[in-house]
Formats: structure tokens, C-alpha cells, sequence
């Protein structure tokens, strides 16, 4: 099929787009580039792109693909708690925007990276698809509005999909420290302390992005009447852990690593558990491959084999807050996370 990534060279883009090229696909990007040089390892092979900001989709950029796989979007609860009107503006009115755009250019299907931040504050119950949401920062919210306002567009020309992520980890390209597996394992290599920030009692289900990646894979492959305007929790149901736990499992990993907690740690209101059993019943191609511990190995490993250092783990080049705040004070992004040179596109991908 021909389809188009957003936000193609970021996190997760970077590892789907060869995924889907090894398919057979045809893949064009669209991104703003704004994390171009934030590379862990070799730098990205990117294909033929759009260096567009996701607000800026006109009708024609759209003509002529088969779906829209939609990742572009502040990518985490800091950044998007950072001024949280451009959250709204990028991740909701944006993401509808262009599905309306896509729709109108005759692309029938549309795969929208939503997110497990949907259901928020949850308890310990196990959650399906039909959970209710409680999202509790404007990344989730953001994400709940795009489900709901896409949900009343499809119709027989019109396919969305809504893939509920749990928490992404592993390695890439554009590698993210500010996710919790990731950033587990980076301090305790760097630093010897497997650092908490909460009380440790959050849940958590957990991902890896290769298996994200091949949940946008079995949707894109599945006949169009089995996935139109359904939902998909995107993990395995034995990957759901404690914050405490993935800790447990960083110290037994690296060697003269110690867990502590960040002074003051207390509650996190974000606590969620989730089943994934329909994605694993109902899209057989969805094989998901990897487990936290598994992860932590290879991280742990990745890292090492880069020889990461404590100043490049907590340096902008590998947490978006940070980098996205030092392109605001060097004025070459404003404050709507637009570049100030226009010609080097703008927004925010994640």
C-alpha cells in the first residue's frame, strides 16, 4: 500500500518506517523534524518526507495515499504539560484536522497512535476497551478528543483505528529518556542508582516499540471491516508492572546498580492496568515479540555498546523537555513550537 507516516522521524517513526518498507510498502514521511540530530547511534536512513508541521496539511499532501498511520503529536505528559493549549491545538484540533483532509482526498484508512493515557487514573483493575477514560493530563485528554471526534467521521469510505499503546521503551534512533524503562535503565548505568520518582506503587503496562510497530502492521494488513472504528489496547496482558517492579528488574540487569527514591517521591495519580486480549484474538498477525526484561537487556547492552555517560543520558539530545526548551531560548522555535525559520518546518513530532 502506499501510506503516510507522521511524525515518521521521531521515537517510534523510526523504527516502524523499516518495518513497513520490509512489508512492501511504499512510505512517505511527513514530520517537522524537530528532533533531526537528537540521534542515538547511526544517523536515520529517511525516506522521501514532507518536512511539514502536521498543522500545516493541505488537501493535496494527502491525494493519493491508501491510509494515514498518525504518530505526529507533543509526545509526553511534561511537554504537553508545558502549555497545554498547544497540546490541544497539535494533538486534538490538528489530528482531527488532518483525518477530515485525508478523508476529503479519499484516503480510506487511518491508524491514530492513541495511547493507554486514555483510562488515566484507574485503579488496579484489569481494562478493556470498553473501560471509561479518566485521563489526567492534557496529553490524555488530547488523545480521548481525537478517538471521539474520529469515531462520528467513519463511515463506508472512511476506516479510522485507534491503537491504545501502553508505555513505549526500547531502543531507537530518536531514543526518548523520559520513558520509564528507558530512563530506569540509563541511570543506573551512568549513575549506579536506579532512580524513582514516584513511590514506586504505580501500574503500568508497558510495550516495546517494535511491537507497536507491528500492531500498526496486523491493523494495516486486516481486512477493513474488521478493524473499521475499533479500538486496540497495544501491549500483552502479562506486561503489566509496578514502577517498583521494572526497578527490580533494571538492579538485577546492571551490574553495582542500587534502586533509591527521588526525595519526596510520592503518589503518581497516573495508574492503570490493561488487557490487550483483543488485539492478540482478533488481529492473528499481531505477534508481539518482546517482554520488560528483555528489554532492560537490551537497552542495558545498547547503551553500554554506545558508551553513554551520564551528561549525554540527561542532556537535551534524548529528553524532549529539555531540547524543546533549549530551541525556545535559542529563539529558533517560539513558543507555539513553530520554527522561526520557516524553512526548516515546525511543530512538534513524538
Amino acid at each position: 500500500m502506499k501510506v503516510l507516516v507522521t511524525g515518521h522521524n521521531a521515537y517510534i517513526g523510526t523504527v516502524l518506517v523499516p518495518m513497513l518498507l520490509e512489508a512492501g510498502h511504499e512510505v512517505t514521511g511527513l514530520d517537522n523534524y524537530l528532533f533531526e540530530g537528537c540521534t542515538f547511534g547511526d544517523e536515520v536512513d529517511d525516506v522521501p518526507s514532507l518536512r511539514l508541521d502536521v498543522r500545516d496539511v493541505e488537501l493535496d499532501h494527502l491525494r493519493g495515499f491508501e491510509a494515514v498511520l498518525h504518530l505526529a503529536g507533543i509526545s509526553n505528559d511534561p511537554l504537553g504539560d508545558l502549555n497545554p493549549d498547544n497540546t490541544y491545538d497539535i494533538n486534538h484540533r490538528a489530528s482531527v484536522r488532518l483525518a477530515e483532509l485525508a478523508k476529503q482526498a479519499g484516503v480510506s484508512r487511518f491508524i491514530f497512535s492513541s495511547s493507554c493515557s486514555n483510562y488515566g487514573a484507574a485503579g488496579d483493575d484489569l481494562l478493556d476497551e470498553s473501560a471509561a477514560f479518566n485521563p489526567v493530563t492534557p496529553y490524555g485528554e488530547s488523545k480521548v478528543f481525537v478517538e471521539r471526534d474520529l469515531s462520528l467521521m467513519a463511515d463506508d469510505d472512511f476506516s479510522p483505528t485507534y491503537l491504545r499503546n501502553a508505555t513505549a521503551y526500547g531502543v531507537s534512533p530518536r531514543l526518548r529518556a523520559d520513558l520509564v524503562v528507558n530512563n530506569l535503565v540509563g541511570y543506573a548505568l551512568t549513575s549506579g542508582e536506579v532512580l524513582i520518582k514516584s513511590d514506586g506503587t504505580p501500574w503500568r503496562p508497558l510495550v516495546h516499540i517494535e511491537d507497536i510497530s507491528r500492531a500498526f502492521l496486523a491493523v494495516l494488513h486486516a481486512p477493513r471491516e474488521k478493524v473499521h472504528n475499533e479500538a486496540y489496547n497495544v501491549g500483552r496482558n502479562q506486561e503489566n508492572y509496578r514502577v517498583r517492579e521494572i526497578a527490580d528488574m533494571v538492579e538485577q540487569v546492571v551490574p553495582n546498580s542500587r534502586v533509591i527514591y527521588a526525595e519526596g517521591a510520592g503518589p503518581d495519580k497516573r495508574n492503570y492496568r490493561v488487557t490487550c486480549e483483543k488485539i492478540c484474538t482478533e488481529l492473528p498477525e499481531y505477534q508481539p515479540q518482546w517482554t520488560v526484561p528483555r528489554g532492560v537487556e537490551e537497552l542495558y547492552e545498547a547503551y553500554k555498546r554506545h558508551g553513554l555517560t551520564y551528561d549525554e543520558f540527561v542532556s537535551s539530545r534524548y529528553l524532549r523537555i529539555k531540547h524543546v526548551r533549549e530551541l525556545i531560548e535559542q529563539k529558533r522555535i517560539n513558543d507555539r513550537l513553530r520554527w522561526v525559520d520557516a524553512g526548516q518546518g515546525a511543530g512538534d513530532q513524538g
